[in-house]
């Protein structure tokens, strides 16, 4: 079993007792923890990106071969999926963290056993576990960047913004994922989170316009979290700047708010268990 050191380094003043400690340095004690134990396997980011390349290259160009230009878009399809497709992946590295990798770490691994008795609290270790969630979808969005620039699909100098949209993306589902994970009881509740991330990757406009629905299915959409990231992605990536934009960053703003904030509220009875 893995425990937290007592002292935390200090480059300028040397060894720091953990208690004594700002929440800052907390934090990061467990974030470098988490990284740590990813260095030894690339697996997971090597999956991360194998993945949305792969709906890329066959929805992207196999479906887009068909459709050609996206109606009122005036730009083709691959390009016009790519930055939906990056908003997923930003998604679904955050939620892959905070609810398989933390409830795999709480059920089979009691990695926060040796974690509660030392100075972090439960605070301290929802954030580290979030940040560390963020740093995951960082490096996959910024990875699957490369992609779309190898495969000629940027279209607009606005998809940089794509890489500090993709931190507040991943700090939304990964404080969402946190707080589900509070609601599971065992590994066969990782099902139900599939059974919520499927409909919502394939219904939240990622792959056509919300205009293909009925008006009164419209606001349905629009009130998923994934639908408010690929607008945050989407429309910059393609050098337009509407109104939704900044919409969709205060939405994310506060819906990590919340969910933060249940998930801290519920994890002290989870790792008490």
């Amino acid at each position: 079993m893995t425990t937290l050191p007592t002292l935390i380094d200090s480059p300028s003043a040397g060894p720091v007792p953990a208690d004594q400690a700002g929440p800052v340095r907390r934090v990061l004690s467990l974030v470098e923890r988490n990284f740590m134990i990813y260095r030894r396997s690339l697996t997971p980011v090597v999956f991360g990106l194998v993945e949305p390349v792969l709906y890329l290259l066959t929805i992207g160009y196999g479906v887009g071969s068909l459709v050609g230009s996206v109606p009122g878009v005036d730009t083709r399809y691959a390009a016009y999926v790519a930055p939906a497709i990056l908003a997923t992946t930003a998604m679904n590295t955050a939620v892959s963290h905070t609810i398989f990798g933390v409830f795999t770490r709480v059920k089979k691994d009691h990695t926060y056993e040796a974690i509660v008795p030392t100075p972090l609290s439960v605070t301290d270790i929802a954030y580290a576990e979030v940040t560390s969630a963020v740093i995951n979808a960082l490096i996959t969005s910024v990875g699957f960047l490369a992609a779309l620039a190898a495969l000629g699909l940027v279209v607009s100098p606005g998809v940089l913004l794509a890489v500090p949209a993709s931190v507040l993306v991943g700090v939304a589902f990964g404080a969402a994922g946190l707080a589900a994970t509070t609601y599971l009881r065992d590994f066969a509740d990782l099902q139900l989170v599939q059974l919520v991330m499927l409909p919502m990757f394939l219904f939240a406009t990622t792959f056509y316009p919300l205009t293909v629905y009925p008006r009164p299915l419209q606001p349905f959409i629009e009130v998923l979290p994934l639908y408010q990231s690929i607008e945050l992605i989407r429309e910059p990536a393609l050098g337009r700047f509407p109104a939704t934009v900044p919409v969709a960053a205060g939405y994310l703003i506060v819906f990590s708010w919340l969910a933060l904030r249940i998930a801290i509220r519920r994890m002290g009875p989870m790792l008490a268990r």
